[in-house]
């Protein structure tokens, strides 16, 4: 039997979320911006119609705001999130095997379920329906025997109005006739600058890049790129990946609402960053042996003086104890931090992750694990166990009490479905 993968795929995903709750805003411009409301991070198609692009500052595109009353929204990652999961389980009843590839992305394992084998597109339908009723979430669904064809094929059931939202590519003519008219930059994983080297090899569509021999473009390129050619043309190299592998790095960082120059300030900034990186470390069951600390001034400031530095530090034993991390990071930010600077970002970031129950180098005079670093364990899960409960309740007295330096968020919606405060009112 032939493999059959889909790829489920939200529809401008961040504004669809505002929208399912916001019903006037249907068929108007919205547009959902970046942390501190700088840049444009989400667009509905009536934005995309008036030629604003992704990630285009909120300033430049001011006078179109005001001539076509653009509905902006701050991001409201909350709402988002629990949105996703909405989507997620929803797609988990229409498939035995199901990765989740991104907030808004999921690839479906179909092949062999009844009655998808029989008749996709109709099943591809019935997703796409169900997923829109219980959600409120519209939805593109492509389908091919591979995970880079079924990319393509929700590439076409975006791009294309006559496919009814859903595309499938198991068919050698429709995906050949596809192919020729699709240029070879839209192919998943494909990136600018491995496009621009294709193009001078003349590989300008996606059927170019099919019909080379899978050695000439391994030797040319690499073996991702190899693989890709060999998805592209029916031969499965991807695996559905059900459990989503552990982050090898994890990185926190925001830019400010304004510029901070005191130590003070930045330490509270670094100690917050910290805290919510070791949230998602314990989430994962890891623990770090490296951390890093970095800050910058505002580089698109000409006029101002620039500064931009960055530390890391082993530490002597792997860890996903907060109070270690902000220990650690305030050593390493005393060692970077200059005065007379207005700092408008700092961040950090944890690698050399690995496994709780990974073994860790020993050492001849230590014990494997101390009862100290076993209460240690328990003291955090117990803090983060409070937070899921009651957000933010339990918090390290490093982070501060002052959060004026956070991003601005003026336009943020309302947490509709994880704040009993904050539900609609009809």
């Amino acid at each position: 039997m032939q493999p059959l993968i889909a790829l489920v795929d939200c529809n401008n995903f961040y504004v669809s979320c505002e929208r399912v709750f916001r019903p006037d805003l249907i068929g108007k411009p919205v547009a959902v911006l970046s942390n501190n409301d700088g840049c444009v991070v989400a667009r509905s198609q009536e934005i995309k119609d008036l030629g604003v692009k992704m990630g285009v500052p909120l300033f430049q595109i001011q006078q179109l705001v005001n001539q076509h009353q653009i509905q902006l929204f701050s991001s409201n990652y909350t709402l988002y999130a629990d949105m996703s999961a909405r989507v997620m389980a929803t797609l988990e009843e229409f498939a035995p095997s199901l990765e989740i590839y991104s907030i808004d992305e999921a690839f479906l394992d179909l092949t062999g379920v009844y009655p998808c084998h029989k008749d996709p597109i109709t099943y591809g339908h019935r997703i796409k329906r169900t997923v829109q009723q219980i959600t409120g979430i519209p939805v593109c669904v492509g389908m091919a025997p591979t995970k880079t064809l079924a990319k393509l094929a929700n590439f076409a059931a975006k791009k294309w109005k006559k496919t009814g939202g859903v595309l499938d590519l198991s068919d050698t003519k429709r995906r050949e006739k596809l192919m020729k008219i699709v240029p070879v930059g839209e192919v998943w994983g494909i990136g600018s600058r491995t496009t621009a080297k294709l193009n001078q090899l003349g590989i300008h569509t996606v059927w170019d890049l099919a019909n080379q021999p899978t050695k000439r473009i391994q030797s040319q390129f690499n073996v991702v790129v190899a693989r890709t050619v060999m998805e592209l043309n029916g031969t499965a190299c991807l695996d559905i990946e059900e459990i989503a592998p552990d982050k090898q790095q994890i990185v926190c960082s925001r830019s400010f609402s304004r510029k901070l120059t005191e130590y003070p300030e930045l330490l509270s900034a670094v100690a917050e960053f910290c805290s919510r990186a070791g949230e998602k470390l314990r989430r994962q069951n890891s623990t770090t042996a490296c951390l890093t600390v970095f800050i910058r001034t505002n580089p698109f400031n000409p006029n101002e003086p620039q500064y931009h530095r960055a530390a890391s530090a082993k530490l002597e034993k792997a860890t996903q104890d907060t109070r270690t991390l902000i220990a650690t990071a305030n050593r390493l930010l005393s060692e970077i931090f200059k005065a007379g600077y207005g700092y408008q970002k700092c961040g950090v970031q944890l690698s050399a992750i690995q496994p709780v129950t990974a073994p860790d180098q020993a050492d001849l005079f230590d014990f494997a694990e101390d009862d100290t670093q076993s209460d240690n364990r328990q003291l955090m899960a117990a803090v983060d166990q409070i937070n899921r409960r009651f957000p933010k309740a339990v918090s390290i007295a490093a982070t501060g009490i002052d959060r004026s330096w956070k991003p601005k968020a003026e336009r943020k919606s309302q947490r509709y479905t994880t704040d009993w405060g904050e539900l609609v009112q009809v």
